[in-house]
């Protein structure tokens, strides 16, 4: 018997047709859930920077030279519009420039070598050199050195950032401008009145900016569906198939004989979940799809990923080799956050980005965690808890309880397996009426034990495929 679960996602992974849960007490490197709140994302610098790569390499040919980030490539794949085209380039999946990221340095006053002299040249006990600011030759004034190990000295100025004393400047020409005109006006340097131009820019935005016309690349996205192959997913298979037995020889170090085509159809292509339309879900509808990058009409990368009733769930992606350097791992995750929010659009329970497995003893899969806010999910409760609660515990031990309540346990725990439910031949059933079926030896316990790990009432029914 091979069990799968309808919304896969949460408890358990997939693998093909081949769903599991891992046993994170014996596994030597434990694996833990991990999802992202995709409305609530926010690029960090690092993400910036590599939309920027990816954008100047798209408008002006330029690869990047170096290997790849380091991250693996098992997280997600892009941005994708709501249909099946043959061809899609357009604003909401074409490939944007990103604006230049300016680089915030502190502009903090140091004491140069002639103020170090003068003040250590100024007798003991002297007033002057105790009190009276030393005199500099462009006519400023500067406090005495700080002896050393003293630390910073009260004296002088905190650093402060440049982007901050540009606002204050700016502040105090308004203030100055609107006294001029009559207009009595109070602003708070260190409290600006909040504008939309403070307000952080969203991912879309470093996406979806527009090209130049004369770009040297144009990059789309194609969405097909996977399971059953939709057309469009048949004409590009051998395609598809080439990128991936490179990438297996490449990143993987297979040999050439690996990597075949009927591996790739079960490990990839192959899914238990069908395609299905619900009138409040997304246009696509669930199931499993391939998100496609082609690159000036050819495919360079590919995103397994599933589309499901809350979230967009990674799967796996390979790419071509020759474009390791560009960070293909983070920018299709971000691609992915970028995503889910198109959909939540069109389905509002759709808002979660899972990213598979967080493993926090693996240092090259920690880059996971930096798509935030996420949650981990506690494998014994079962309830999610933010990462930054998670990770001191896992610095201490690879397996760690997340919920801290000692009594807490599964709330959700299946204590009657005859309510389980069970998919025998093509029919939804009560596990109690599927015994009564079924004929040979029970498999009572082996649900009871399956069951248990998944909980009586979670969202995710229970399906059991009978081959």
């Amino acid at each position: 018997m091979c069990f799968t679960v309808e919304v896969v996602h949460a408890f358990l992974f997939r693998s093909g047709k081949y769903v599991y849960k891992p046993i994170l007490k014996k596994t030597c490197c434990p694996q833990y859930t991990i999802r992202c709140h995709a409305l609530k994302f926010q690029p960090s610098k690092s993400h910036k920077k590599i939309l920027k790569k990816m954008s100047k390499f798209i408008s002006k040919g330029e690869l990047p030279k170096g290997e790849e980030d380091g991250e693996p490539m098992d997280s997600g794949c892009g941005e994708a519009g709501p249909r099946e085209p043959s061809k899609v380039c357009h604003p909401e999946v074409k490939c944007a420039p990103i604006t230049d990221i300016q680089k915030e340095v502190a502009e903090c006053p140091t004491i140069t070598e002639g103020q170090k002299k003068t003040g250590d040249a100024a007798p003991k006990g002297s007033e002057t050199s105790q009190k009276d600011p030393v005199s500099v030759p462009d006519g400023r004034t500067a406090a005495a050195a700080p002896k050393p190990g003293m630390g910073a000295d009260p004296n002088r100025p905190q650093c402060r950032k440049a982007k901050d004393l540009r606002k204050e400047r700016r502040l105090q020409k308004e203030q100055m401008r609107q006294h001029t005109d009559g207009v009595s006006s109070i602003v708070s340097p260190a409290h600006p009145t909040a504008t939309h131009t403070n307000q952080p820019k969203p991912l879309e935005e470093f996406i979806n900016e527009s090209l130049p016309e004369n770009s040297s690349h144009c990059l789309e996205v194609r969405l097909v569906r996977s399971n059953p192959p939709s057309p469009q997913f048949k004409a590009s298979f051998d395609a598809s198939y080439q990128v991936y037995k490179l990438y297996q020889m490449a990143i993987h170090k297979d040999p050439p004989d690996k990597p075949s085509e009927s591996q790739f159809r079960r490990f990839l292509c192959d899914s238990p979940l069908e395609a299905e339309h619900s009138p409040d879900g997304p246009e696509v509808g669930y199931g499993s799809f391939h998100q496609q990058y082609w690159l000036d009409g050819r495919i360079v990368a590919v995103g397994v990923i599933d589309i499901l009733p809350t979230c967009v769930s990674s799967v796996y992606l390979y790419y071509h080799p020759d474009f390791a350097s560009l960070s293909l791992g983070s920018y299709s995750a971000l691609r992915e956050i970028a995503f889910t929010r198109q959909l939540q659009k069109q389905s509002p329970k759709l808002s979660y980005y899972y990213l598979g497995f967080y493993i926090h003893s693996c240092p090259k899969m920690r880059y996971k965690g930096q798509y935030r806010p996420s949650d981990l999910l506690c494998p014994e409760t079962y309830v999610w808890v933010p990462i930054e609660r998670c990770v001191p515990h896992l610095e201490n031990s690879r397996y760690a309880r997340f919920n801290q309540d000692p009594d807490a346990g599964d709330a959700r725990v299946l204590k009657d397996v005859g309510r389980a439910l069970v998919l025998y031949r093509r029919t939804v059933m009560p596990y109690a009426a599927y015994s009564r079926k079924r004929k040979g030896s029970s498999d009572e316990s082996e649900v009871q034990q399956y069951a248990g790990l998944v909980g009586q009432d979670c969202a995710e029914r229970i399906l059991l495929y009978r081959s």
